[in-house]
């Protein structure tokens, strides 16, 4: 695993994508409040405790820094930034039924969007094992030597054993 760094002053437009996506009955948008119990538990469901305390983080922001993809008002994907450390992007996941329909795309240019807005000029992705979708997506590049990154000394899962 290795950290990826974004110019967000070069990203590619949304506003296309995200009406397309509207298009098709996905709607990309800011998680409210009183929805954090119900991400935060859809995210541990679908893609662990680890990135669920993420989330639970991205909540306590102020602004919130977690967006959701809903379809017929059931969540479908979620992406957070500024939860693991400033100016962090992620986690970020899609349910498999909903891959490849470029939600994972809009997911992550929203929240490279708040980012500049915040003031952020660039942005990490840490921990990535496979950096295809962010080189193609965003023009991320390699930070040298990070890896193991933020991410070192992780706690390990205890047994029910």
């Amino acid at each position: 695993m290795y950290d990826l760094l974004v110019k967000l002053y070069e990203l590619p437009e949304d506003w296309t994508l995200q009406t397309e996506l509207a298009a098709r009955g996905i709607v990309i948008r800011k998680a409210m409040s009183y929805e954090k119990f119900q991400v935060i538990d859809w995210v541990r469901r679908n893609f662990g405790t680890g990135w669920a305390g993420e989330c639970d983080v991205s909540f306590a922001n102020n602004p919130i820094s977690c967006f959701i993809a809903t379809s017929g008002g059931m969540i479908v994907g979620f992406a957070c930034y500024d939860s693991s450390m400033k100016n962090f992007f992620g986690p970020i996941g899609v349910l498999e039924d909903f891959r490849n329909r470029n939600i994972g795309t809009a997911l992550l240019l929203r929240c490279l969007y708040c980012m500049s807005v915040s003031g952020y000029a660039y942005a990490v992705i840490g921990g990535v094992t496979d950096a295809d979708f962010y080189v193609k997506t965003v023009n991320a590049v390699q930070i040298p030597d990070s890896s193991p990154g933020v991410y070192r000394d992780r706690l390990k899962t205890e047994s029910c054993d």
